[in-house]
């Protein structure tokens, strides 16, 4: 059961500095044009053997904040993924890096934004650390946080708004 997402953009007026707006540098590729919960990150390279494990149990209507430092060389998220995703009950994933599956991941529901896509898969070494502040997009993002997202951006608190 997903509840109606705030839109982005009141949120950042009615809060102004208590939330930090990403930069606009993803793009929308989920079925759910806006979603949001508390995060819960992952950091990895170029390997995607934790994104699977973290879909793989409860989302609990989280998002996965996944950075992946930008990498444009393979994708660490894809449709066999966001079946998990959709399953486990997360509200959403968003890459700092590639995805790829688009037209399979648009079939399930769930949220999705990343910074492009790219048919090459990762790597699966078992690389990465869960639950550590994150630094991408201008801001840092610390587990716990929350993120709303919507066509219009994405915006981090320290708490549910």
């Amino acid at each position: 059961m997903t509840t109606e997402s705030p839109a982005t953009t009141d949120l950042s007026d009615d809060h102004g500095d208590a939330v930090r707006v990403l930069d606009p540098i993803f793009a929308d590729f989920g079925s759910r044009d806006a979603f949001h919960g508390p995060v819960k990150t992952l950091k990895c390279f170029e390997d995607n053997a934790k994104v699977r494990e973290a879909v793989e149990g409860p989302g609990n209507g989280q998002v996965l904040v996944v950075d992946g430092g930008g990498s444009e060389r393979c994708a660490l998220f894809g449709g066999n993924l966001a079946e998990l995703a959709e399953k486990n009950g997360w509200a959403g994933v968003v890459v700092y890096g590639c995805i790829r599956d688009v037209a399979e991941i648009e079939t399930f529901d769930i949220g999705m934004k990343a910074l492009a896509t790219h048919p090459k898969k990762s790597v699966k070494a078992d690389g990465g650390k869960y639950d550590v502040p994150v630094t991408f997009a201008g801001h840092t993002i610390c587990p716990g946080d929350w993120l709303y997202a919507d066509r219009d951006g994405i915006v981090i608190a320290d708490k549910e708004l």
